[in-house]
């Protein structure tokens, strides 16, 4: 038996897919389960013992190789089973039944019900979708096909490169063991209405290294270079230091998280990777519902501002005014921060330097 799973698109969705994939491979132990993804989901994948085999595409790539009709050949000369989609896209439910896959398995949404064998509908309630944990509208498609009750736990694991980098990046900065630091994440990939100010982090980071007595690393994308730069600059504290320097991937950032005693994040991708490492994370949301992130994770604190406007799940603050993260203060995040840091006493030792999860 072979089955295709395809990955969400997004980094932050694709953690939270984890306990899906899990199922899966659990409950059909023999089959050959394919990966379909675009390559950089493949790399906050990696480690991860349940694929066979990994398929790459991007339809926006200038890379042939990456096209969905390159997808669709070599998903054929496979002659899957069974297709599963866990992106909701007409896309994926167009490559889903272009390959052949005698069983497709998703979400009928956006109109792509007829090109599904087996479907699950959103729930709405007036005509609007009910805010559900993305994580659970997964287990179900796993359900669906088959498989037992999955514990709703995502699973990350880094790599050896992964960790030579960090230790790299532990000398350079010259950083205190995991026990002794805490990671804040600025990215907004989805968009700018997610994003909380720059002077509040650095304001942030200040507060942290001054009260806790704790050192701050700001990590980053490429995108987030001179965000991270100017926090660590604006800070000008010797305790607070950034990635913004160094060289960037997202094996980097999975194990500088999964080293670290807490974690600061906007509601975006890499803020998915503490729980999957057991690390305790405060989330700022601006303009998405909480329920829809939630994973289920003890050692999280969401905070979110309540606002006239939202949550208005939009990319950019269609009223200019970007009031849901402007009025998410530095004392309440600090608040919830030594909150976190008094409950959890996650690593009593320092996780050793360069090894693994």
């Amino acid at each position: 038996m072979k089955i295709a799973v395809f990955l969400p698109n997004w980094i932050g969705d694709a953690v939270m897919a984890t306990p899906t994939v899990r199922a899966v491979r659990h409950h059909y132990a023999d089959a050959k389960l394919i990966g379909v993804m675009r390559p950089y989901i493949a790399e906050a994948m990696a480690g991860l013992p349940w694929l066979d085999e990994t398929l790459y595409f991007h339809p926006r790539s200038k890379d042939p190789q990456l096209s969905s009709w390159q997808l669709v050949r070599r998903l054929r000369r496979q002659r899957p089973d069974v297709a599963l989609l866990l992106p909701n896209s007409m896309r994926a439910g167009i490559l889903g039944w272009l390959s052949g896959a005698p069983r497709r398995v998703g979400y009928a949404q956006y109109g792509r019900g007829p090109l599904l064998t087996d479907k699950l509908k959103f729930k709405k309630a007036r005509g609007r979708f009910l805010p559900t944990p993305t994580m659970d509208t997964y287990l179900e498609l796993a359900y669906l096909l088959g498989c037992p009750i999955e514990p709703p736990q995502t699973e990350l694991q880094t790599l050896p490169a992964d960790e030579a980098a960090a230790d790299r990046v532990w000398q350079d900065l010259d950083l205190p063991p995991g026990n002794e630091l805490v990671v804040l994440n600025t990215g907004a990939a989805y968009g700018s209405a997610k994003k909380w100010p720059t002077a509040y982090f650095s304001q942030l980071a200040v507060r942290i290294a001054d009260q806790q007595q704790l050192a701050v690393l700001v990590i980053c994308g490429p995108q987030e270079r001179e965000a991270a730069a100017e926090i660590a600059a604006t800070a000008n504290h010797p305790l607070v230091k950034s990635l913004a320097g160094q060289r960037l991937s997202i094996g980097l950032s999975k194990a500088c998280v999964r080293r670290s005693r807490l974690m600061v994040s906007t509601d975006s991708g890499p803020r998915h990777f503490a729980a999957a490492f057991d690390v305790p994370v405060v989330t700022l949301y601006g303009p998405t519902h909480v329920t829809w992130g939630d994973t289920h994770y003890q050692h999280a604190v969401h905070l979110q501002r309540d606002v006239p406007c939202g949550p208005c799940m939009k990319r950019a603050c269609p009223l200019a005014h970007h009031r849901c993260m402007e009025e998410l203060s530095v004392e309440q995040v600090y608040g919830a921060v030594k909150k976190l840091l008094g409950e959890t006493d996650r690593h009593p030792t320092c996780p050793e330097i360069g090894a693994h999860a």
